[in-house]
């Protein structure tokens, strides 16, 4: 991709893994082999590597510290000499969004806009209940240090990625196919077994690319249009590409959504919704109305207690 090009060796690159459960989960997660290769690969070739999260779970946050170690990745870190980070816990910087007549002020890492000479992102190619497909653009969501923030700004969703994806330093994309996600997303659905690699220095192009791959329409998928209107774009044809993609198309993808799932979408795009299911007095009845219809993706309270203290 003329990453080694571009990039001189020395130049501090962060990768960003697509880590959005609290134990590993095919489809769900970047895998560790792939984190592992690139990490060793970036090492090898002299480039200091950052490994960063932040922690997740939206409403029911969970620690990312803890994903680090339950994955293997604080060893990795060790092996190689790769730097991990939480990135709800660096120091922030408050990105101005303008969304209609709203101003936003979005927390993101400094370390993201001034500290890096290249970013990585590494999602898994997914179907979503609220944005339709999870790839290279919306794995940089994670990157919002506050889990609670990333609630209120749902509504704003495809400006926000915008602003903070076109900010990013010789961003390049490497999608995690081993497994996909199908039928439901982001963190629960069937796992399918995909078996390749997507490479990109362009992340429209790659998450165009991968919803050819999973048979999904990417004309349907309203972030990538507002991507388009807002002029970063390629015409499909144009794209270039190392091989004939149709040989790595394997399953359709769909995504079907159960009535459990609606609320969290409602809130997804309305400021007032997403306010009275997150933030509001009657959030918390809420919750205990929708868990005697659905199971809890985790143990809320157990992870809950795990998240690092901001004042220790």
């Amino acid at each position: 991709m003329g990453f080694f090009d571009q990039v001189p060796s020395g130049t501090p690159v962060l990768l960003k893994p697509n880590l959005t459960f609290p134990e590993y989960r095919p489809g769900v997660m970047t895998s560790y082999p792939c984190l592992e290769a690139v990490t060793k690969l970036l090492v090898s070739r002299g480039y200091p590597v950052i490994i960063g999260e932040a922690d997740s779970g939206g409403y029911n946050r969970f620690s990312m510290d803890e994903v680090f170690k339950g994955l293997g990745i604080d060893k990795l870190a060790q092996e190689t000499g790769a730097k991990v980070v939480n990135l709800s816990f660096e120091e922030p910087e408050w990105l101005e969004v303008r969304t209609g007549w709203r101003r936003l002020k979005v927390p993101v890492p400094r370390l993201l806009l001034h500290e890096i000479g290249a970013f990585i992102t590494l999602p898994v190619p997914k179907v979503h209940n609220c944005t339709g497909v999870s790839m290279s653009i919306k794995n940089q969501w994670g990157c919002i240090q506050e889990p609670a923030e990333r609630l209120k700004l749902h509504p704003y969703f495809a400006e926000v990625m915008y602003q903070l994806n076109r900010r990013l330093p010789h961003a390049h994309s490497i999608i995690d196919g081993r497994f996909g996600l199908n039928i439901s997303g982001p963190m629960l659905g069937t796992p399918v077994k995909l078996d390749w690699l997507l490479v990109a220095n362009d992340f429209v192009a790659a998450d165009r690319v991968c919803c050819r791959l999973m048979q999904i329409d990417a004309a349907k998928i309203s972030y990538l249009e507002h991507f388009r209107r807002q002029g970063w774009w390629t015409e499909f044809e144009a794209i270039q590409l190392r091989h004939d993609w149709e040989r790595f198309r394997k399953v359709k993808f769909e995504l079907r959504r159960k009535l459990t799932d609606l609320p969290g979408l409602v809130c997804f795009n309305s400021a007032f919704f997403a306010w009275l299911g997150y933030h509001s007095p009657f959030a918390g009845f809420a919750h205990w109305l929708l868990y005697l219809f659905r199971e809890p993706f985790y143990d809320y309270s157990k992870e809950k207690n795990k998240v690092r203290s901001r004042n220790p």
